[in-house]
């Protein structure tokens, strides 16, 4: 009776024996794959945290060049899709850094001056990027889809507001245009100015062909536009064209070969038909200085900006500490 029962506690101490023995077995693998994890998310953390560029003080790391190249591609989207949209942000990838370096110098420059922003205007510069978007929601996934939160974006905006600032004050307030140079452009460059022959018409459209060709026949026997828009209520429109690419070939061809005072149609365009009278020729011409003076100091402007922004840019740059970490 006694043997029997210790057959039970033989067991029992046989169970927990072998129990023990498996414990440290199983704390060994959870190490294991522990430290597995951990080493890979250690090596993730490294690769995002390493350091690219030194400038100055400041240092870029991976993750800084990988959240501009994501900027710069949700910026790209709004004009390109899909494979499109990689082979541009391809196209840029091999100069972001360059443009990254640059960025962070004029920020220096920036914080030397003491620049301030109106943080208002960071707000509202976040409001219309929104406005891009059909829903609050959708803005959230696009920051998503490329690895990117508001944050991020707002403070990707601040730097933009800093660097136009220190811009506007160290290079764009310095540019002057005077009228001589204006003139002197003008004068230099007549060809760019010269307005091709022009030709005004007017017109009509309806749905039926039937009414458009009663419609035309009748204009042509010296009905007016005006009379025959009461009888058939269409609205009278006026088309100008300066040059023959403008229009498609058919329309082109029709509208381009009539003479003064004659009529074209009816022409099908798309779903309606259009009648058309020439009513006027204005003949090739130059522009006078002050229809284009306004264009020409834009562009004069922009165009030494762009030089002087150059230079500046050259100046601080040579003046600053720059290393590219290269593996």
């Amino acid at each position: 009776m006694d043997k029997l029962r210790k057959i039970p506690m033989v067991r029992l101490r046989a169970a927990l024996a072998l129990s023990e023995a498996r414990v440290p077995n199983i704390i060994c693998c959870f190490l294991v794959f522990f430290s597995l994890g951990f080493l890979i998310f250690a090596n993730r953390l490294y690769a995002q945290e390493k350091i690219i560029a030194i400038v100055n003080s400041d240092v870029i790391t991976q993750k800084d060049l990988d959240d501009f190249v994501n900027f710069t591609r949700m910026q790209l989207s709004e004009q390109y899709q899909g494979k499109e949209l990689e082979e541009k942000t391809a196209s840029l990838k091999s100069d972001l850094l360059n443009k990254l370096i640059e960025d962070r110098i004029i920020l220096q420059e920036a914080k030397k001056s003491k620049i301030k922003i109106d943080e208002a205007k960071v707000r509202q510069r976040v409001a219309e990027v929104k406005t891009r978007y059909p829903s609050e929601a959708e803005f959230q996934q696009a920051l998503s889809n490329q690895g990117l939160v508001q944050a991020d974006v707002e403070a990707r905006i601040r730097e933009q507001i800093l660097m136009y600032s220190i811009i506007e004050f160290k290079v764009k307030s310095k540019i002057g245009i005077n009228p001589a140079e204006v003139t002197d452009f003008y004068q230099k460059n007549q060809q760019l100015f010269n307005l091709t022959e022009q030709r005004d018409f007017i017109s009509v459209s309806l749905e039926e062909e039937y009414k458009a060709r009663e419609i035309f026949n009748k204009l042509k026997k010296g009905a007016g536009f005006e009379e025959l828009s009461k009888e058939y209520s269409f609205v009278v429109d006026r088309l100008d064209a300066v040059v023959e690419a403008q229009l498609k070939k058919d329309v082109a061809d029709a509208l381009f070969k009539i003479k003064l005072g004659e009529l074209a149609g009816p022409l099908k365009i798309e779903d309606k038909y259009y009648i058309f009278k020439l009513d006027k020729i204005i003949p090739p011409r130059p522009k006078e200085l002050s229809e284009v003076q306004d264009k020409i100091y834009s562009f004069l402007s922009e165009k030494k900006t762009q030089e002087a922004l150059i230079k500046w840019l050259s100046e601080i740059k040579s003046n600053s500490y720059i290393k590219i970490i290269q593996d």
